[in-house]
């Protein structure tokens, strides 16, 4: 008999590559999302509906049957006014859940190789993504125990990227004619990521294992230093790096790790262990990590397929990099 999986999303980006390996695993998938990110991939029904609105939940059961109809239930959603209620509709129709959440809710970023064990933040305000996750990890837990799966990702990337984050550094690289690209000081630095498509295909496979518990979604951990010169490589550039110490970015209102005017994947030196998180719960529950030369291969042609010079939520302008450059060299 097929899985039937319940994607509570699906038509954003780590939604439809969870949906896609589903569907490649012969499940039978339905979506419940608003569908504003787009459609849900082919081969999986989608049913368009705010999740807010009441009785919602009625539109995906399974022939009005309110026992155990999901073989899988996949929640991607932190906002409480979303998880609360899929849980109170669908806790008891559901023999095994996926929660997705993020390594962001631990309350220490210092401690290098820290596991699942370690401290969370108290969710005191819930509009903060940390607390909210938190939130949600403590409501599914006690709503559904042993069939729970609480995934922790570190920081996703891989082809198709929204954030900008991972593909600023190969992107950048590609622009032959520029000179040597401004970097916050490597030294002692690490990225640490997964892959889209390698953590879309390990959610895909928690159900049928009937994986419970929490595991740290992450890669190993990468010298900053190494992964750009990987990028350059793989750009065909030999342009090279000019570091500036932190007080010298912050100085020239350069803003640390994402969004407009920063320089991607930069964390404070205080932060050490954000990107040093431990990955041996993952890797004992099956999960496989592509080597980061073929993330940023595939991130490469990516970016140069959408345009390496497009607008950017996360990065340096060409203009803002050089005004920079100008001043500090």
């Amino acid at each position: 008999m097929r899985m039937r999986a319940l994607v509570l999303g699906g038509t954003g980006w780590l939604g439809r590559a969870i949906v896609a390996r589903l569907l490649e695993s012969g499940a039978e998938v339905t979506c419940l999302a608003r569908g504003e990110s787009g459609d849900a991939p082919s081969g999986a029904r989608l049913v368009a509906a705010d999740r807010r609105e009441p009785a919602v939940y009625d539109a995906v059961g399974a022939d009005g049957d309110l026992g155990a109809d999901w073989d899988e239930v996949i929640e991607l959603s932190s906002a409480p006014d979303l998880v609360e209620p899929a849980l109170a509709a669908l806790a008891d129709r559901a023999a095994h859940w996926t929660l997705v959440s993020t390594v962001s809710v631990y309350a220490r970023d210092d401690e290098p190789g820290a596991d699942e064990s370690a401290t969370l933040v108290e969710p005191v305000d819930l509009t903060r993504y940390a607390d909210a996750k938190v939130m949600a990890e403590r409501r599914s837990a006690e709503r559904l125990g042993d069939r729970l799966s609480i995934v922790r990702p570190g920081l996703i990337v891989g082809v198709g990227d929204p954030s900008d984050r991972f593909g600023y550094w190969p992107a950048r690289f590609s622009r032959l004619e520029s000179g040597p690209a401004l970097a916050p000081t490597t030294d002692g630095r690490f990225a640490q990521v997964i892959d889209v498509d390698d953590l879309a295909r390990w959610i895909g496979r928690a159900a049928p294992s009937e994986h419970s518990g929490i595991v740290n979604a992450v890669g190993d951990p990468v010298p900053l230093g190494d992964l750009l010169r990987c990028a350059a490589e793989a750009a065909g550039s030999e342009a090279g790096l000019v570091e500036a110490d932190d007080e010298t970015l912050l100085a020239e209102d350069v803003n640390y790790w994402a969004g407009p005017r920063s320089l991607p994947l930069w964390l404070p030196a205080a932060a050490v262990g954000f990107a040093q998180r431990s990955s041996r719960a993952f890797r004992a529950a099956g999960g496989v990590t592509r080597p980061i030369d073929d993330t940023v291969a595939d991130v490469l042609a990516d970016e140069r397929l959408r345009g390496v010079d497009r607008p950017r939520r996360s990065g340096l302008t060409r203009s803002d990099e050089e005004a920079v450059l100008r001043q500090i060299t």
